[in-house]
């Protein structure tokens, strides 16, 4: 579920389809998107060997080590974009504010958490040109838990 207000609409990224704007000012921390009615999880493997694989894949999550959601139904949440400076922090199936968010701005998440380690997304940053790689369950939670900390750091109580 997305917390604050937004709207979904047409994205400013490229080929990107649509995308989730905010419809408020975002303060730095705040959470986005927290995680509800997960009906269950699928290691990598289950997804790949489904029959209509290549379309789970595409509304494949992970949350966390080696398990994923699958999400065909396509839910507001599932219109957040990719961008390698994303001002979404994705963590564990929350998404924070990484920084101030103005009402207007799209919400953009790095997809390198939600890949499986080496998943090759099948596009290219739209910024950059480069190719969108998950990182290892490793890195995707230090980096996030990192970035988590840093924020925690300077909110003010």
């Amino acid at each position: 579920m997305i917390l604050p207000q937004y709207r979904v609409g047409p994205s400013l990224i490229p080929g990107a389809g649509r995308g989730v704007f905010a419809a408020e000012n975002i303060a730095a921390g705040r959470v986005i998107v927290a995680p509800d009615a997960i009906p269950c999880v699928h290691s990598i493997a289950d997804v790949h060997a489904m029959p209509n694989a290549d379309a789970a894949l595409s509304a494949c999550v992970r949350w966390f080590e080696d398990r994923f959601t699958v999400t065909p139904e396509w839910p507001d949440e599932c219109y957040l974009n990719h961008g390698f400076d994303a001002n979404g922090l994705w963590h564990l199936g929350f998404v924070f504010a990484a920084r101030a968010i103005l009402a207007g701005d799209e919400i953009l998440i790095d997809y390198r958490h939600l890949l499986d380690e080496g998943q090759e997304e099948v596009f290219l940053d739209a910024l950059t040109g480069t190719s969108i790689v998950g990182w290892s369950w490793a890195e995707s939670l230090r980096r996030s838990s990192a970035e988590l900390a840093r924020l925690a750091a300077n909110l003010h109580a």
